[in-house]
């Protein structure tokens, strides 16, 4: 008899040693594989003060040379309570064999990214080379984007942004811990 709703027969893998496989050109982003959750800071000349934030970051893979990434945030109150959901991305980081990274990075507020950069050594570099927006979506020119993995297993993100006429500048930062 057919289902007519079979189970995904793909899954993704969320570290190096899990099924399927991972792709070789993915080998100089192996140990972004698995969810990362941790706090960071936030400031831009925009905002009303500095903020601080929670985040989880997930990058997976289904075998190919994509890594999937998301990333979810929320504002802390001052007590390290959550206040309301801030940021939330999706997207593919294309990995190419000289270690070039091309990544679509989408998020609900109606921005999508696409970013080049350079993976190696245990850092990820990107910058904006297309911004595309909804008709009501806030105005983003660019974005620069560095994760690096440090010598104690931390996850560290920057994130610099021009946006609504301001110059390219810093915007976010956070150190991430792999969850378990």
């Amino acid at each position: 008899m057919f289902d007519p709703a079979p189970a995904y027969p793909y899954p993704d893998a969320h570290g190096p040693d899990e099924k399927p496989a991972p792709h070789a050109l993915l080998a100089p982003v192996l140990g972004f594989l698995g969810t990362w959750h941790g706090r960071g800071e936030g400031e831009y000349p925009t905002l009303d003060g500095d903020f601080v934030y929670a985040q989880d970051v997930t990058f997976s893979h289904d075998g190919r040379p994509f890594l999937h990434y998301e990333a979810r945030a929320w504002l802390l109150d001052a007590d390290g309570a959550p206040l309301r959901p801030s940021a939330r991305e999706s997207g593919w980081w294309r990995l190419q064999p000289d270690g070039r990274v091309e990544a679509l990075i989408t998020q609900p507020t109606g921005i999508a990214e696409i970013a080049v950069g350079h993976a190696a050594d245990g850092t990820v570099d990107l910058a904006t080379c297309d911004v595309a927006r909804t008709p009501t979506a806030k105005e983003v020119e660019a974005t620069r984007r560095r994760y690096t993995l440090t010598d104690d297993g931390t996850l560290t993100f920057v994130h610099d942004l021009a946006a609504v006429g301001r110059p390219l500048q810093h915007h976010l930062s956070a150190h991430l811990s792999r969850k378990p």
